[in-house]
């Protein structure tokens, strides 16, 4: 049976969302403000839609792939949302990454309308979803998440169910964490191998299997050597995300030093011009952060 699914919001991880489902046989609708995004998945398949009420009337599944809270809320709630197209039942699968308190707002209002949810944020970026490798921690029922995974079979390699709703998103908080510490330690690491003379790309094949390999040691040391500052992701949206983890840590008391500071130095590189680059580009804290070198 071929899922019908929506899709609201084509930017670079939502259109690597949609040309993965568009290329493994759903049936998809897409809606977005900018009709260049659209017209991108539209070449690939995709049916374009003048608005979300119309991409979730046309749908059993909605994916969100959106960049705040309140993005969200438009989407889902505003005028012409989904919630003014949607059939009773639709089930909501919300892929952005956003707070935990907002999403089981959001999920309790969407519920009111009769309608289900399930935050499922993702790791590994548009590369993984092109090739259905993403990581997906899920939060909602038992029932609800096991239907999204009908649709979200086709991006995963690994999907988790941690909890009710917002446990996929608190999941989504500790992994920026423990990715934005990766992503600054090896770039400190790569820093002091050039300092002292050691060929920093032989590093990561000398250290694999050992306690010190990693996904991000063995991707971006090589990154960070050779200064490629291609965009996979970007330096503010690591602000937005180690910010939550930071909201959430007060909420519960936690202390977090090390994630203080990682976010600091994010804020700084973002101040200096660089929100919008690769989470490579950390490498300019240690050589002096200059936007004169991306242009």
């Amino acid at each position: 049976m071929t899922n019908t699914v929506a899709l609201i919001g084509a930017g670079a991880m939502g259109g690597a969302i949609g040309t993965r489902l568009a290329e493994t046989g759903n049936r998809l609708t897409v809606f977005d403000p900018n009709p260049e995004k659209v017209q991108v998945l539209v070449d690939r398949g995709a049916t374009a839609a003048p608005t979300a009420a119309a991409a979730a009337a046309a749908s059993d599944y909605v994916i969100l792939s959106l960049n705040s809270p309140a993005i969200v809320r438009r989407a889902v709630f505003g005028e012409a949302g989904i919630a003014a197209g949607a059939r009773a039942g639709t089930l909501i699968i919300d892929m952005s990454s956003i707070d935990p308190d907002a999403t089981k707002q959001l999920a309790a209002d969407a519920a009111e309308k009769g309608l289900r949810w399930v935050d499922s944020p993702l790791s590994g970026g548009a590369p993984k979803a092109l090739n259905g490798q993403l990581t997906l921690m899920a939060g909602g029922t038992a029932d609800d998440v096991a239907d999204a995974h009908t649709v979200l079979r086709h991006l995963a390699s690994n999907y988790t169910h941690m909890g009710p709703v917002g446990a996929g998103q608190t999941t989504k908080l500790i992994n920026q964490v423990l990715c934005g510490l990766g992503f600054l330690a090896v770039a400190e690491a790569t820093q002091l191998a050039l300092d002292t003379g050691v060929d920093a790309a032989k590093i990561p094949q000398a250290l694999k299997g050992g306690r010190a390999d990693s996904a991000i040691l063995q991707e971006y040391m090589p990154r960070f050597v050779a200064k490629d500052y291609r965009r996979t992701g970007r330096i503010d949206n690591m602000v937005k995300d180690l910010s939550g983890a930071q909201d959430l840590a007060r909420r519960t008391n936690t202390a977090m030093p090390l994630t203080a500071a990682c976010a600091e130095i994010h804020r700084m590189l973002t101040a200096a011009g660089l929100g919008g680059e690769d989470q490579a580009a950390l490498m300019e804290f240690f050589r002096g952060p200059n936007k004169e070198n991306f242009e």
